[in-house]
């Protein structure tokens, strides 16, 4: 079924995502991936505030590449979420909504998702310069000097997802 959605998310948005539903976002998106999920992990270690209210947001697991003239980003494809599955429950504990990667996800990042009532979409990989239209503006937020692993607050309009896990743990891997 097709959904469209605004930022930010509510329990009563993610309860209503079921897997399978393709998904239309719209409003603010953040990026992270590895690097940067690393130090916003070792600041929650340190007691120290992470660089943007996790709480009922979407963080969106991509590097983007350098926008050609013109472009407010370069090529927007999803990165692999795995390789976020450590952090995670960390985040959904303090509200993180929805993830958006590709690939599957472990059984503790699935059930920290079921007790947040959080929710995970796919984007399709290799789709990157097509996802890139539809993110209007993109803006370093914190980490510069990871590069094109920064955080990056996106605005979207329409961003193409799949509901690949739902709230309920139903998961279209299995």
């Amino acid at each position: 079924m097709d959904k469209h959605i605004n930022t930010p998310l509510t329990d009563e948005k993610v309860k209503d995502l079921k897997a399978g539903d393709y998904v239309y976002i719209t409003g603010t998106v953040y990026t992270a991936r590895d690097a940067a999920h690393k130090r916003m992990y070792e600041a929650l270690q340190n007691n120290e505030e992470l660089p943007f209210d996790v709480k009922n947001n979407i963080v969106y697991y991509l590097g983007p590449s350098p926008a050609r003239e013109g472009q407010v980003i370069g090529s927007a494809g999803p990165t692999t979420a795995g390789r976020m599955d450590k952090y995670t429950p960390s985040l959904l504990d303090l509200g993180l909504k929805g993830m958006i990667g590709k690939g599957r996800r472990t059984d503790d990042v699935i059930s920290s998702m079921v007790k947040n009532n959080a929710v995970y979409f796919a984007a399709i990989g290799g789709a990157g310069a097509l996802l890139s239209k539809c993110i209007k503006k993109a803006e370093v937020i914190a980490y510069e000097d990871l590069g094109t692993e920064a955080i990056r607050k996106l605005e979207v309009e329409d961003l193409p997802v799949i509901v690949v896990i739902d709230s309920e743990g139903n998961n279209l891997y299995k």
